[in-house]
């Protein structure tokens, strides 16, 4: 095997690691020196979990269940199979920003992994959108979209963490260091080429429009709120964009097909 290769199959299984539940081997250390790098292929593996949110959708959907509640079944199993990893984030950053008077008290609440009122509030409007959106996308259309969303949500904290300082000199952004540039246009370039694949070309170009577009405002508000990205306010962008970018093929995909 050459040095590429095992450091594609390297990264690939260190995202699988951090992305997932899955069990992959893990180096000694609270974080693998590749971490940074691995960002190139977040889309991939992205776009692993939203064939499998897909395939339990439409499973649950072939035994009769209603469109609403195997969304939300798949999304729960999409929960499962990421540890809600992103979820967590939203919430810790919705509870930080909504509660805390100053840059210090946000920081620690959104440390603190109790969940807050404002953090539950957020997971139950997004779980209640994506779930409606789900439902709303033709079943031809759900595993297409599903991947594509997971695929493109995970390009934008590639380039947060390249050009937003870290809020916090410890946790999670800190000592995963920030990726080189190539790193966060190889996952661009993957992300696109997947929503090329699977789309029409004005949805996966709507797609990718409206996760930057989400991206935007949480660098925006996170540097507002407390100067800078964590791991939290990363794994809130991502819920961002994959939120609506499944609202925005509910509202398009349908029409398309009709």
């Amino acid at each position: 095997m050459s040095s590429i290769t095992k450091d594609w199959f390297d990264d690939l299984r260190c995202a699988v690691a951090f992305l997932t539940r899955v069990p992959m081997p893990h180096p000694d250390g609270p974080m693998p020196e590749n971490f940074a790098r691995a960002y190139r292929v977040f889309p991939l593996v992205g776009a692993g979990i939203g064939v499998a949110i897909g395939v339990v959708d439409l499973g649950l959907l072939a035994i009769g269940l209603p469109a609403f509640a195997a969304a939300a079944l798949a999304l729960g199993a999409g929960a499962l199979l990421t540890g809600a990893l992103h979820e967590d984030g939203l919430a810790d950053v919705v509870d930080g920003f909504g509660g805390g008077r100053d840059r210090a008290a946000k920081l620690e609440i959104m440390r603190d992994s109790r969940l807050g009122t404002y953090g539950a509030l957020a997971l139950v409007f997004t779980i209640a959108a994506k779930a409606s959106a789900l439902a709303a996308i033709p079943r031809a259309a759900i595993l297409p979209s599903l991947v594509v969303a997971h695929a493109i949500a995970r390009v934008p904290p590639a380039f947060m963490a390249i050009w937003m300082p870290n809020a916090r000199t410890d946790g999670l952004a800190a000592t995963a260091g920030k990726p080189a540039a190539p790193v966060a246009a190889t996952a661009a370039f993957i992300a696109a080429a997947i929503s090329l694949l699977l789309l029409p070309w004005p949805e996966a170009l709507g797609a990718a429009l409206i996760a930057a577009a989400g991206a935007v405002f949480m660098a925006f508000l996170a540097a507002r709120q407390i100067g800078g990205q964590t791991g939290d306010v990363l794994g809130a962008a991502e819920q961002i964009g994959e939120t609506a970018i499944l609202l925005l093929l509910a509202a398009s995909l349908p029409r398309a097909a009709a």
